[in-house]
């Protein structure tokens, strides 16, 4: 994760994000990458089209992970088209609900290691803030089905 520069582009409005959420934070950017990443991969409809599965974020901070895919993806737990599930690790398996094709994504190793060194919200913040810059392929593992 030492160059973030992005050659796949993922819009962040980080407005939205944390009049939605309430505070700037890591998580929530991951999973506003994560939702963005989805439906671009998917090829996807934001709203309807899609549907979420999050295995492992079940307490903050990683809960927040959660918000960051309803803004970005669109998945809301109103539609019933997003599933929080416990799990070890944080995994989320998105489905295209047009054709199922299917991807999973979960955290590289980098990744958590530098969200585990995180003291503070200051940190928090600081490092949120680098995210939104970050090619989404540099953090995250991804698992693709039916392609």
């Amino acid at each position: 994760m030492q160059n973030c520069n992005s050659k796949l582009k993922i819009k962040i409005d980080l407005k939205k994000a944390v009049d939605f959420h309430g505070h700037l934070g890591p998580y929530l950017i991951l999973g506003m990458l994560m939702g963005e990443l989805a439906l671009k991969k998917l090829k996807a409809k934001k709203h309807f089209g899609i549907e979420a599965i999050v295995r492992g974020a079940s307490e903050k901070p990683k809960s927040c992970l959660i918000d960051g895919i309803q803004i970005s993806a669109g998945c809301t737990y109103g539609k019933g088209n997003i599933k929080k599930m416990n799990g070890r690790q944080i995994q989320v398996l998105f489905c295209n609900l047009r054709n199922n094709a299917k991807m999973k994504i979960s955290f590289k190793k980098d990744l958590i290691r530098r969200l585990d060194g995180i003291k503070g919200h200051v940190d928090s913040e600081k490092f949120a803030r680098k995210l939104v810059g970050c090619n989404p392929l540099e953090l995250f593992q991804i698992l693709n089905y039916n392609f």
